[in-house]
């Protein structure tokens, strides 16, 4: 069965997966009323979103663990490590999420996971993987292909790894403010880093990781059926925090590291906002931006918000297609 074939297979079967489990978990959410407080700053704009319940990053979650079980139980993939670390990452983000809308649900006020709590299952988490990634034979080398630059840095690499797990993962979580804005993107980034996993033949289970890749664009179409404008559910913590992980898993693994900047261009527009804003304000005590992220900015502004996640979308698509060729073709 060519790549091409797999592809469509466990983009298919995600996608028709998704749908069913959203159809099944949504009235569950509703009835056990996991909902999430809407900030005081957005009640004005977004008070038609009162209710809508949360964690539905399950609908992408679940549906793409199945599939590649299916595909693995079927010999249409190997299990190797490279799979088992993007698996696990995935997996461990998505506990870290769920664990955090859980608590925010059960408090019912936004409190979840406190800052220090979840950075310490970051850690964690970047140690395994770094125990995991060194395990598979694999340098500690910072690797810039198109400069020819490779740093070996030793355990420091495990620090790296923990920064672009957090930055990634945050990154999607910031994002995740409009509907669809999130998955949208994250749509767009998977199918990309997929098609550029397809690429790194070097890399052992290079194959299942673009499968992977391919399954989750797959899922994330179906959840975007339920969370398109207006919003059925919302996506949390705890599909944001994995979503943005395995996009840094991958582009670790794939040696793209920096490639993912460009391929999440607007996770990391949306991030620096917020962080110039604070940096900002701490020094003049006034605000650069109407409002952070950035996408409330426009909201404040006027814009209708189907309009800016379409030209969010549109930017995301650009920037995609630039790292394609920076990555694949240069």
């Amino acid at each position: 069965m060519t790549i091409l074939i797999k592809s469509v297979l466990v983009m298919m079967l995600s996608l028709i997966i998704s749908i069913c489990i959203g159809i099944l978990i949504i009235p569950m959410l509703k009835k056990l009323k996991a909902s999430q407080r809407l900030s005081i700053y957005l009640q004005d704009k977004h008070k038609g979103k009162v209710g809508t319940p949360t964690m539905g990053g399950l609908i992408f979650i679940l549906p793409t663990i199945l599939v590649m079980l299916f595909m693995y139980l079927y010999n249409k993939i190997e299990l190797n490590t490279t799979i088992i670390i993007v698996m696990f990452t995935f997996l461990a983000y998505s506990l870290i999420g769920f664990i955090d809308d859980f608590l925010i649900i059960k408090r019912k006020n936004n409190n979840g996971l406190s800052e220090s709590s979840k950075f310490i299952l970051q850690v964690v988490v970047a140690i395994i993987f770094f125990y995991l990634f060194m395990l598979s034979g694999n340098e500690p080398l910072l690797w810039v292909h198109t400069l020819g630059i490779k740093l070996d840095i030793g355990f420091l690499y495990g620090l790296f790894i923990l920064l672009v797990l957090v930055a990634s993962s945050n990154a999607v979580n910031i994002t995740d403010g409009l509907d669809g804005l999130a998955g949208s993107l994250s749509f767009i980034a998977f199918l990309t880093l997929g098609i550029i996993s397809y690429n790194t033949g070097w890399l052992e289970g290079y194959e299942e990781v673009a499968l992977f890749c391919f399954s989750i664009s797959g899922s994330l179409i179906g959840f975007l059926m339920f969370n398109l404008n207006p919003a059925k559910v919302f996506m949390g913590d705890t599909g944001s925090l994995a979503l943005g992980a395995t996009m840094g898993s991958i582009a670790i693994l794939t040696r793209h590291e920096l490639l993912l900047v460009l391929i999440g261009i607007v996770f990391v527009i949306e991030t620096l906002t917020c962080i110039i804003q604070r940096v900002y304000y701490k020094f003049t005590h006034k605000r650069l931006f109407l409002m952070t992220p950035i996408h409330h900015s426009f909201e404040k502004k006027g814009y209708n918000e189907r309009d800016i996640v379409k030209i969010f979308c549109l930017v995301g698509i650009l920037s995609s297609m630039f790292a394609l060729i920076f990555g694949v073709i240069l």
